[in-house]
């Protein structure tokens, strides 16, 4: 499975769970940590963490187990490392006040 692919399934996963607002980013040749960021919101403490668990099971189902995954007890913010995806699932206010699609942006706006 390419990362295409994963992504494809990382975002059926957070579709099929009622996550709020994916956004996918393509950070090739931005940064070396991953190919694709995958941003969604949970409409709650409990609904992010079943999103990033939803994931984790999905990604790991389809033999490629995380490499990580931080944040899934507090609920406010989520991580789950895919190698070539990571994936962030956080609160609206959460996301909100750290605008990752903003961050990484950034070049594509001063190119």
């Amino acid at each position: 499975m390419d990362v295409d692919e994963l992504t494809q399934l990382v975002v059926k996963s957070l579709e099929d769970m009622k996550a709020v607002d994916v956004k996918q980013l393509d950070v090739r040749g931005k940064t070396v940590i991953t190919d694709v960021l995958v941003i969604a919101s949970g409409t709650s403490d409990r609904h992010v963490k079943a999103l990033a668990q939803s994931v984790a099971l999905d990604a790991k189902s389809a033999g490629h187990a995380p490499l990580g995954e931080e944040g899934i007890n507090s609920g406010e913010w989520a991580l789950v490392d895919l190698n070539g995806v990571v994936v962030h699932v956080m609160l609206p206010k959460v996301r909100d006040y750290y605008q990752l699609e903003r961050l990484w942006a950034v070049d594509d706006e001063t190119s």
